[in-house]
């Protein structure tokens, strides 16, 4: 007798920027997974944050001339529950019907999607799902946070300041007198912004404030950091839960760009080179490797990411962390490990193996307070004025 075939949700688009790029990622999930062995349930969230179950995987830009975007489909009331006949966790449809499912596959890109939101909403549903947690996740987005617990962990990040939006209006001389201390020219950025939306580089001080409106138009929180030059892209691909391992290096050699902005990502098929394997010798791709694991073990992280690392002769910056990385077929995520003998629709299931396996370890330890070593929780004192 064939096992049942395992039903994943592959929850993509939503509010932020990356709305077409989680599109086009979670194409290459849906067509990456085998109809003999699993069943896929795709779900829309648009850009005006309502859910929508879809019929099939969103469309190519290859056919129909534009980059995909969620709309259309059987609206999907976003509340989790557990269906009555299979015991599986389900989305209520808006006919009140329920869409039932193994595990969730969350191909968010940015804010709302990457930072802890959706996970936290599928911890509180008791419901599996591929990637990092809460903490991990919410750790994953916001450079500034990450980067800080990389420096208290001793791991070499690049000189940068943080500056907080009400900070720059209030002071605008005392923020300049922090980025001058850094030297110029530098890179302003939103803290928790992916996709290198949002970055400017400015090359002296007059360009600061227009480089810093850029950031704080997409979050209230910016990144100053150190332009390092001249100066190597290097990433590197983890994988796993408890024992993660990382993948070869490659470097990004951007083509016609001053760095790897949105454009030479998305827009320009000649916008930069992809080295994979990086050519690196080996006692530094390995040091790289090294890195790329402790950044991913210190935020907590689960599951995948992809971790972006300067280089400069023998020196190695940790630059950021991204807990859901691009993942169309020729994003570096899955080009990394397919250089390291592991191709696509493999690393898509060992994705989702680890997400039953961490959530199984995780429900073990489950324990609910009032039976906590077996006692019934002590009641609350009344409050002054009670009893």
């Amino acid at each position: 007798m064939s096992s049942p075939r395992r039903r994943v949700a592959v929850l993509f688009g939503g509010r932020s920027s990356e709305h077409e790029i989680s599109c086009l990622s979670a194409r290459s999930v849906i067509d990456a997974l085998d109809p003999a062995t699993t069943e896929v349930i795709a779900i829309g969230i648009g850009r005006d944050g309502r859910w929508h179950l879809l019929p099939g995987p969103p469309a190519l830009p290859s056919e129909t001339g534009r980059m995909p975007e969620v709309e259309g489909g059987t609206g999907v009331v976003a509340r989790l529950a557990t269906n009555d006949h299979t015991g599986r966790p389900a989305l209520e449809l808006a006919d009140g019907s329920r869409a039932d499912f193994d595990v969730v596959f969350p191909v968010l890109h940015g804010p709302r999607g990457e930072d802890g939101a959706i996970q936290g909403l599928l911890e509180l549903a008791g419901v599996p799902y591929v990637g990092a947690g809460v903490l991990g996740s919410a750790l994953g987005m916001d450079k500034a946070m990450q980067k800080a617990l990389w420096a208290a962990a001793g791991l070499p990040v690049v000189p940068h300041v943080v500056v907080p939006e009400h900070e720059w209006l209030d002071d605008p001389e005392g923020v300049g007198a922090r980025v001058e201390a850094l030297g110029y020219p530098v890179f302003t950025k939103p803290a928790s912004l992916g996709s290198s939306v949002g970055i400017s580089r400015v090359a002296e001080p007059h360009g600061l404030e227009a480089g810093l409106a850029e950031a704080f138009r997409f979050e209230r929180k910016a990144i100053v950091e150190q332009a390092i030059e001249p100066v190597r892209e290097i990433e590197c691909a983890v994988l796993g839960n408890d024992d993660p391992v990382a993948s070869v290096c490659g470097e990004i050699v951007p083509q016609g760009h001053d760095f790897y902005d949105y454009d030479a990502k998305y827009l320009d098929e000649a916008g930069a080179r992809l080295l994979v394997p990086a050519p690196l010798d080996p006692t530094q791709a390995a040091r790289a490797q090294r890195l790329a694991v402790a950044a991913f073990v210190q935020i907590a992280c689960a599951g995948m990411a992809r971790v972006d690392m300067f280089v400069r002769g023998e020196e190695i910056w940790l630059n950021e962390i991204n807990t859901i990385p691009g993942f169309t077929t020729i994003s570096m995520y899955p080009k990394l490990w397919e250089a390291s003998g592991l191709p696509y629709d493999r690393l898509v299931q060992r994705l989702l193996d680890l997400a039953i396996e961490r959530f199984d370890a995780e429900r073990a330890k489950r324990v609910d307070v009032p039976e906590l070593h077996g006692r019934a929780a002590a009641p609350l004192p009344p409050a002054e004025g009670e009893g």
